[in-house]
C-alpha cells in the first residue's frame, strides 16, 4: 500500500503515514474525549510531519511524557509524541485524513480515564 497523506483543516500541518491503520483507538481520558481524536499508532520514524514546529504548538500534562500537537492557526489535533526518553512510538489522528483513504478502519475504545483497558471484546 501506498503513502497515505493527510492534513489539518488549514492545511499548514501535513502527515504521511506508510499505510492504513489496522484499527484506531478512541480514548475518554481528560483530554483525548476534548479532542475527539482518533488515534492510530505508529512508530515515530515511519511519520512524516511537515510544518512542525513552525505551524504548531503542543500541550504536555500529567505525567509528562507525551505532547499532544495542535495546529496553532486552526487548531486541529494533528498527533501526540513522545517527550525524550519515553519511546518510540506516537499517534497520528486519523480524522486529519480523508475517510475514503483510511478505509473501514476498527475503533477501540479505550478508557484512559479510569482502568486503562479497552471497553470492547
Amino acid at each position: 500500500m501506498s503513502t497515505l497523506h493527510g492534513a489539518c483543516h488549514c492545511g499548514a500541518v501535513r502527515l504521511a503515514i506508510p499505510r492504513a491503520p489496522e484499527k484506531a483507538t478512541n480514548c475518554n481520558c481528560s483530554i483525548c474525549r476534548r479532542l475527539g481524536a482518533l488515534w492510530a499508532y505508529y512508530e515515530v520514524s515511519e511519520v512524516t510531519i511537515e510544518g512542525e514546529p513552525e505551524q504548531t504548538t503542543s500541550y504536555v500534562w500529567g505525567d509528562q511524557t507525551l505532547r499532544t500537537v495542535r495546529c496553532r492557526h486552526c487548531g486541529c489535533a494533528t498527533h501526540w509524541s513522545p517527550l525524550p526518553g519515553h519511546g518510540t512510538r506516537m499517534a497520528v489522528n486519523i480524522r486529519m485524513f480523508d475517510p475514503e483513504a483510511i478505509g473501514d478502519v476498527r475503533i477501540r475504545r479505550f478508557d484512559g480515564a479510569d482502568t486503562w483497558r479497552y471497553l470492547d471484546p
